[in-house]
């Protein structure tokens, strides 16, 4: 029965709604999944098969170098792509990231390695991962404006998770991969063929990315702004210029998550094998930790809807810092119960900040600069914290120990307390206003 009472919800069919979701989740499934895949092959095999006359640290910092450029190129591919997506539209620019990413992860499992071509093996890998940044850098804006601005304004944490779970499933589907390369190849058919398996899958990624995006409509926001001639003609200008206090807000927010996600997912394989615990261990633990942030992000940003999402994402930020000390000495002993239920636990608190962050960023910006302003900040963020964390994390570990390192994700996260203090809580009215709806007062945050 009604009751009377205006509608808040965008005027879309639940199917609609439904392909949205699962067109955001698949592409950022497939950009975590792409650099997953390079994160372990970074830790596990980059560094013999592309650095060879390096001494085993220096060829680690290398590995993880070409894993940085696939963050220093993300701030182009927001700066081109965001604009484009606000200019535009959504849609069409998420066809051509999901492309971008998946051609050159596919190219990366076919590159030949460095006692085949010599120097052009790691120059044409580093240029690959460039591409894959340019590509990652549009895509995130995007694929969550795809779920949120299908979704009702006041259900945003819930929909916008969809581009969230993309890590831990993207994480989920490499490791488990790997996983399963490294059980059943020996050391040798693993680092002659198996590692290359992984990254040719991608190909099955980005047919069903594809596949759903392009029977996708364009999101009822950016109708309504195209509609009422809204569209911004110089987007990059107006967010420097006019939100810019929202722009610095969602960076810093972003910089915590980074840093801790790169520490369970990305660190932990390299420190792990070398601190007692076999390849198959430390593969195993990310990916039962992985497997719980599925459902976990989704029930964040949904439980965000109903308590402030700032207050929630703080505390996981403090719980965070707390952990990572915890961490460490706990695994110290060799424990491979100890070790998942260490990266379990971490990955929870990175869960309750990622599944809000995307609503949280969004909600930075006015619908007219939206896509251009969530790229950025993604992509700036990505920059400053997970490009270089994971090089950080092994300098500092190699000349202080891990104390160095707990110590850096606690300024991480301490940053991301700071940007959710500057940040706003939602205004529903600026999507209501475009969609034509009756604004209803706000619920209390």
């Amino acid at each position: 029965m009604s009751t009377g009472q205006p509608s808040s919800a965008p005027p879309v069919d639940r199917r609609s709604l439904v392909k949205a979701f699962a067109a955001s989740l698949s592409g950022t499934s497939l950009e975590w999944y792409d650099f997953a895949v390079y994160s372990a092959a970074a830790a596990l095999v980059l560094p013999q098969l592309f650095f060879p006359n390096s001494d085993p640290l220096t060829g680690a910092l290398l590995a993880f170098s070409t894993y940085a450029v696939g963050y220093v190129s993300r701030p182009l591919g927001g700066i081109v792509f965001g604009r484009l997506g606000d200019v535009i539209g959504r849609k069409q620019v998420l066809v051509v990231t999901l492309l971008l990413i998946g051609a050159a992860t596919f190219l990366i499992g076919l590159l030949p390695t460095y006692g085949t071509i010599g120097v052009a093996a790691p120059v044409i890998l580093v240029l690959l991962r460039f591409a894959q940044g340019v590509g990652v850098g549009g895509e995130w804006g995007g694929a969550v404006l795809l779920s949120s601005e299908f979704g009702d304004p006041r259900r945003r944490g819930f929909w916008s998770s969809a581009a969230q779970v993309g890590p831990p499933a993207g994480n989920l589907l490499s490791n488990g991969v790997l996983a399963v390369l490294t059980a059943v190849l020996s050391e040798e058919a693993f680092l002659s063929w198996g590692w290359r398996v992984a990254f040719l899958l991608s190909a099955v990624l980005i047919a069903f990315g594809l596949w759903i995006r392009l029977k996708l409509e364009d999101t009822p926001v950016f109708k309504a702004i195209a509609e009422k001639g809204d569209r911004p003609s110089a987007p990059v200008t107006e967010v420097f210029r006019h939100e810019f206090r929202g722009l610095l807000a969602a960076v810093l927010a972003r910089i915590g998550p980074d840093v801790l996600y790169a520490l369970f997912t990305v660190f932990v394989l390299a420190y792990g094998t070398t601190h007692g615990y076999s390849r198959a261990e430390v593969l195993t633990a990310t990916l039962i930790g992985a497997a719980l942030q599925l459902p976990l992000m989704p029930l964040a940003g949904a439980l965000t809807d109903r308590i402030n999402r700032r207050l929630l994402y703080g505390i996981a930020a403090v719980g965070a810092i707390v952990w990572t000390f915890v961490f460490f000495p706990m695994i110290a002993g060799r424990s491979v119960g100890l070790l998942i239920l260490g990266v379990v636990v971490g990955l929870v608190f990175h869960s309750l900040m990622y599944g809000p962050q995307a609503a949280f960023v969004i909600e930075q910006f006015g619908p007219r600069l939206r896509y251009t302003g969530s790229s950025l900040a993604y992509t700036i963020a990505g920059l400053f914290g997970g490009a270089v964390a994971p090089l950080a994390f092994t300098a500092l570990n190699g000349a202080y120990g891990w104390v160095a390192v707990a110590v850096y994700v606690g300024v991480a996260c301490v940053v991301t307390v700071v940007g959710l203090f500057v940040g706003r809580d939602p205004d529903l009215a600026e999507d209501e206003a475009y969609l034509g709806l009756t604004p209803r007062e706000a619920p209390a945050r």
